[in-house]
């Protein structure tokens, strides 16, 4: 089972880690450079939980923002 909310799709973005170098120019420095840049991967916060499908209890992955909404309904 893929790590995707049921009802809304969220998932997993991809994104960068920024590693700068050098004292600031406001604290008398040359100013900050990008040193490097390193792939991630940015997660959302998904919960697994026993749900109604199809009049069904199911085991699934919902995201708490709607859980919250109450889109959900528990077995």
């Amino acid at each position: 089972m893929l790590k995707i909310c049921l009802f809304c799709g969220k998932k997993s973005v991809a994104g960068k880690v920024i590693v700068r170098k050098g004292l600031a120019k406001k604290k008398g420095g040359t100013g900050s450079k990008i040193s490097r840049r390193t792939k991630r991967e940015f997660l959302p916060n998904l919960q697994k939980m026993r749900i109604l499908i199809d009049g069904h209890p199911r085991k699934a992955y919902i995201c708490t923002k709607c859980i919250k909404k109450g889109n959900i309904i528990k077995a």
